[in-house]
């Protein structure tokens, strides 16, 4: 779509249904056929909010391998366990920041925890994959747990904001990075109103839950608006309040090939990656036996 010059809205990207696993879907943001990222943001799941009910299976996904990117798991509600291929066994809790990098390579699992599953719960919240600048593509693997109390937090009238990594308004979360970004989780009350700063280059804001109001536009849930660059943007919550993720930071330095679980600036890297996944290179997750194999396509 063409806008003038000032619409604060670039670009809408609408989210598309996947199945995760069983029972378990998520609207799957970027990449899209529209835009490929924004900043160094590649990727973006939003799964939730749903009720699992005593019983459910909630999240299963078995340990797989990750090249030339860095995975952000967010949560509004609910948990996950995290197990990886450097040992690291780590519950994320709402609030709380798993930042893993998988530079040269790296395995992990995410599953529902025993205990919830026995006695149900609600499950929202994001994933997204950060590109790796090609100077780190192969920078040694990673695992990192920032809990809610170390990220900066403060209230903009009635909207409550959280930055999960980067720097943002004069702010500096303590999440590791590798390039210009930023990431920050709003909930607001009805009617509440932000701005967003224009201080990074690529910038979006996601509607996870509610209606926002970006200029004469509502934003429903799943839709990505990637704002023009340089103008302040404000949003206004609906009637019921909303939950929205800001994302962007500077454009990457250069295309990114996306095969799979797998991220590079190579597409002969990822052709190694899979050779690697496939034959039994990569290391296992101590605790967690099982694997997915490698796609046919």
């Amino acid at each position: 779509m063409t806008e003038s010059v000032n619409d604060p809205i670039e670009l809408l990207v609408q989210g598309r249904a996947h199945e995760l696993g069983p029972g378990f879907a998520v609207r799957r943001v970027l990449p899209s056929i529209k835009r490929r990222m924004v900043g160094p943001f590649v990727f973006f799941d939003h799964f939730g909010p749903m009720v699992v009910p005593p019983g459910g299976d909630g999240m299963a996904v078995r340990p797989h391998p990750h090249i030339g990117l860095a995975t952000v798991t967010y949560l509004f509600d609910g948990g996950i366990f995290h197990r990886d291929s450097l040992g690291y066994a780590q519950a994320i809790r709402p609030g709380d920041v798993n930042w893993m990098t998988a530079g040269s390579g790296i395995v992990h699992s995410e599953r529902t925890e025993p205990e919830m599953r026995r006695t149900g719960f609600r499950m929202h919240g994001v994933q997204t994959w950060v590109a790796l600048p090609k100077a780190h593509e192969e920078t040694a693997p990673a695992f990192e747990h920032v809990p809610a109390a170390s990220l900066p937090s403060w209230q903009d009238g009635a909207a409550a904001l959280r930055l999960i990594v980067g720097t943002y308004g004069g702010r500096t979360a303590p999440t590791t990075h590798f390039s210009p970004i930023f990431y920050v989780a709003v909930e607001m009350a009805a009617a509440a109103r932000t701005v967003v700063s224009p201080e990074h280059a690529e910038r979006a804001i996601y509607v996870a839950e509610g209606t926002v109001m970006v200029g004469d536009r509502q934003l429903e849930v799943g839709d990505l608006a990637v704002l023009t660059a340089g103008m302040p943007v404000e949003m206004m919550a609906g009637a019921t309040g909303a939950k929205a993720m800001l994302l962007g930071g500077a454009a990457m330095d250069g295309p990114r090939h996306v095969w799979w679980n797998f991220v590079s600036s190579s597409k002969e890297r990822i052709e190694q990656a899979k050779s690697d996944w496939r034959d039994g290179r990569f290391a296992m997750v101590p605790g967690d036996p099982e694997f997915i194999p490698l796609p046919d396509r």
